[in-house]
């Protein structure tokens, strides 16, 4: 009985490693062993920041946030547990943007609760 070499699956496999790392500079483009390894610790790194971006963009909006805050006589903790106290529901997406783009409409979320 002749041996079995499942060729069509492997050469799949393959090109679908090799077409992910089109783009990478030399062998790690075209050759299958260097490729195959770039392209795994290429997707470990996007697995690991995809979790990672997430806290980076809250601390870039706690920051902003605090930033403003501090503007206006109060700091970053403050001015979160009044907006708690005063049931005010804006994420610190929403705040952020409000602060670095819209600073009357920052004042008057402030100034609501500071009375």
């Amino acid at each position: 009985m002749p041996r079995s070499v499942n060729a069509v699956a492997a050469r799949q496999r393959r090109k679908k490693i090799l077409k992910q790392a089109k783009g990478y500079f030399g062998r790690r483009k075209n050759v299958w062993t260097v490729a195959k390894n770039a392209v795994d610790k290429g997707m470990a790194y996007a697995f690991r920041h995809r979790k990672s971006k997430k806290r980076e963009y809250r601390r870039l909006w706690i920051a902003r946030i605090n930033a403003a805050a501090r503007l206006e006589g109060m700091s970053y903790s403050k001015l979160i547990h009044q907006l708690d106290q005063h049931n005010v529901q804006l994420s610190r997406k929403a705040l952020a943007d409000l602060a670095a783009n819209n600073p009357e409409a920052f004042k008057a979320v402030v100034a609501q609760v500071k009375a």
